[in-house]
């Protein structure tokens, strides 16, 4: 005979903090996406927080002549990238749409 014990029931687990997630969602992707899309995605993610930091700034008309110059590398960048992920079916990664 056998004997079986009652089985404990599983305590709830906490939501990760969201640092934790971030880590987890950067490791998927490395895990599961072939390098040079997860290049265009991280470029695209660079680039996009770039545009937004010189977009506040652009607001206040305080750009100098290099900053507007990285402002248009940046959206540049974010041209390029979406190309590359249009074309591996993948702008569902940078929240876009066909």
């Amino acid at each position: 005979m056998t004997s079986q014990q009652p089985q404990q029931p599983t305590p709830p687990t906490a939501p990760l903090p969201p640092a934790a997630q971030a880590a987890l969602q950067r490791l998927e992707l490395r895990l599961n996406y072939p390098t040079d899309l997860y290049r265009a995605l991280t470029r695209h993610q660079v680039a996009s927080e770039r545009t937004a930091q010189l977009s506040a700034r652009m607001d206040r008309r305080d750009l100098t002549a290099a900053e507007f110059g990285a402002f248009e590398y940046a959206q540049d960048v974010m041209r390029e990238t979406r190309i590359e992920l249009a074309a591996a079916e993948r702008l569902d990664l940078i929240g876009a749409s066909a």
